[in-house]
């Protein structure tokens, strides 16, 4: 999440009121047959290492794309992929991506980044239904493959872009287009978010409040929501595509955090504590912690693993970054 989100998100928590995200209205609706193209942003930005940084620049440099994403005359090198990076809710590709992007271009992919689910002339995104998010991103794959000539891609989605990435491969056909899924901090399961979701199920108007509170794809990332239900339904994978979480004990969002992992066949589910008990990143650190950066890369070429240096990560890292960035 970002600017606007994050901070009502977090005032929220602290009255264990705000959000009540349960009973989603109208998710998991097929996608309306026009929906507008995702915003491709094209202007290089500079490398970031927290997401306070990220969304102070970003405020003022519209457009701006990850370092090293959508050079769409890059091949890729034998044996790699291109790989798209999906962000996640109430924010832009270059705020969640400022940090991974140029480590992945570094190690020789073509990578491409998208803003989805925005309204028409906002400045952040993923705030729209997620099925017509997820066909903005079907559309956005197709642009890549024709333009690299690759017949696949790999998907990497931060929290939201997770879900939507998801959506894509398994309710519009996108597994014939995918051999790697990455879901980091993924809202598989949805979060209870310590009881507001139940608390909000109990007032009168609750949910309605919630999402017009924050917003659509808010409510549909919430633990039983029917976006999500429908979604998992049968299984949470599909044949074909290897589908890896990275996910945390201390996620802010997802609670519990089991709610990360995915249950289907060919699934991984790496929780970054088993491998770093003294990494206690949370959900809106996970992007600019070196650690799963490094998972990020492992589980898109497991032939080239590299064991990450396991650091002390203090409980909290950057939410006040984040919530200072998007107020002032």
């Amino acid at each position: 999440m970002s600017r606007s989100t994050l901070p009502r998100l977090v005032a929220a928590l602290a009255c264990t009121a705000g959000l009540g995200l349960g009973a989603l209205p109208v998710a998991g609706a097929d996608p309306a047959p026009s929906v507008p193209p995702a915003v491709v942003p094209m202007q290089p930005g500079p490398e970031q290492f927290t997401p306070g940084d990220a969304i102070r620049y970003a405020a003022t440099h519209p457009d701006t794309a990850p370092p090293g994403a959508n050079d769409f005359a890059c091949r890729s090198r034998p044996g790699q992929l291109p790989v798209i990076l999906a962000h996640g809710t109430d924010t832009t590709a270059y705020t969640d991506w400022a940090g991974l992007s140029p480590k992945l271009k570094a190690a020789g992919y073509c990578v491409f980044a998208l803003n989805y689910g925005g309204k028409a002339g906002a400045d952040h995104y993923g705030t729209e239904e997620m099925s017509e998010s997820a066909v903005q991103l079907r559309d956005f794959v197709s642009k890549v493959r024709s333009a690299t000539g690759a017949a696949e891609v790999d998907l990497v989605g931060f929290s939201q872009g997770a879900t939507v990435t998801r959506y894509y491969i398994n309710r519009l056909g996108g597994a014939s287009e995918v051999r790697r899924w990455v879901g980091l901090a993924s809202p598989s399961y949805g979060g209870a978010m310590f009881g507001a979701v139940a608390l909000a199920r109990a007032i009168p108007g609750g949910v309605e409040a919630v999402q017009d509170f924050f917003s659509l794809a808010v409510v549909q990332q919430m633990v039983d929501s029917p976006f999500l239900v429908g979604l998992n339904a049968g299984s949470d994978t599909v044949p074909g595509v290897e589908y890896t979480t990275i996910g945390s004990r201390y996620d802010e969002m997802i609670q519990p955090s089991s709610n990360i992992a995915l249950h289907g066949a060919g699934a991984t589910n790496i929780v970054v504590q088993d491998l770093c008990p003294i990494d206690m990143t949370g959900h809106f650190n996970m992007p600019y912690d070196a650690f799963s950066q490094q998972l990020v890369l492992n589980a898109l070429d497991p032939s080239r693993t590299v064991v990450p240096e396991c650091r002390f990560v203090p409980l909290g890292t950057n939410i006040a970054g984040v919530v200072a960035a998007a107020n002032f």
